[in-house]
């Protein structure tokens, strides 16, 4: 990229950021944050730290609350600090949730924020929770400035893209009972807080069969304790 292409981008990404930073009130966000109190930014320096949390703003929601609506603009990355969120788009209908969000995770609308589009996937809360929002324009500015910074985004995005390619391959090669068991490893926690509804669409299931999946996985489960003892 030659040297003026990377000053209109430096230039773009930081007049997006601003405009949405003199915003914040009307988003009910607050500022103060720190880059520590987000454990995947320990490995930044002191001052990539300092300098990331000038951009880090906190926001507290409601259970049922959106985050993200249908046709609004993702600018942000979200740092789940408490709570769980769910990511769903509709399909004939019906709601299909795409990924659940806990604790120490992070949550984004890719094509939203990448192409700075509306986006058909929202977001909500299904728990009361403290988020901590990362402006993308911000983090990708300030990857510009800082190498550690610049080097955390592209291993999170390249892990990201992992993550997505070891899901889409669980949907098209693994049996019911494969995904829900793969569901009870990755996310241990969401099992016991998410409604059945919200899992099975996940999974690709109906309710009804996610209940004879989880009834039978729950009995093995006793089988294998009983030989043990």
């Amino acid at each position: 990229m030659s040297e003026l292409c990377l000053c209109a981008v430096c230039f773009f990404a930081g007049f997006c950021y601003l405009r949405r930073m003199m915003a914040k009130r009307d988003l009910g966000i607050a500022g103060g944050l720190k880059a520590d109190n987000v454990p995947s930014f320990s490995v930044l320096s002191e001052e990539e730290r300092r300098a990331l949390s000038d951009i880090l703003v906190l926001k507290s929601v409601r259970r049922k609350e959106m985050v993200v609506e249908e046709g609004q603009v993702c600018h942000c990355m979200v740092y789940v600090c408490r709570g769980l969120l769910r990511q769903f788009y509709f399909k004939n209908g019906r709601e299909i949730t795409e990924h659940f969000t806990c604790e120490g995770n992070i949550a984004y609308c890719i094509e939203s924020i990448f192409k700075n589009k509306p986006s058909h996937l929202m977001m909500e809360a299904l728990e009361n929770s403290e988020l901590c929002l990362i402006p993308y324009a911000g983090l990708v500015e300030l990857s510009y400035r800082y190498r550690g910074i610049a080097d955390w985004l592209r291993d999170f995005l390249e892990n990201n893209l992992i993550l997505h390619q070891v899901k889409a391959d669980s949907w098209r090669f693994e049996s019911a009972r494969e995904r829900y068991e793969r569901f009870l490893r990755e996310f241990p926690t969401v099992a016991h807080r998410a409604s059945v509804n919200d899992m099975a669409s996940y999974l690709l299931m109906t309710p009804e069969s996610l209940s004879r999946v989880r009834t039978a996985v729950a009995k093995a489960g006793e089988e294998k304790t009983a030989r043990g003892k």
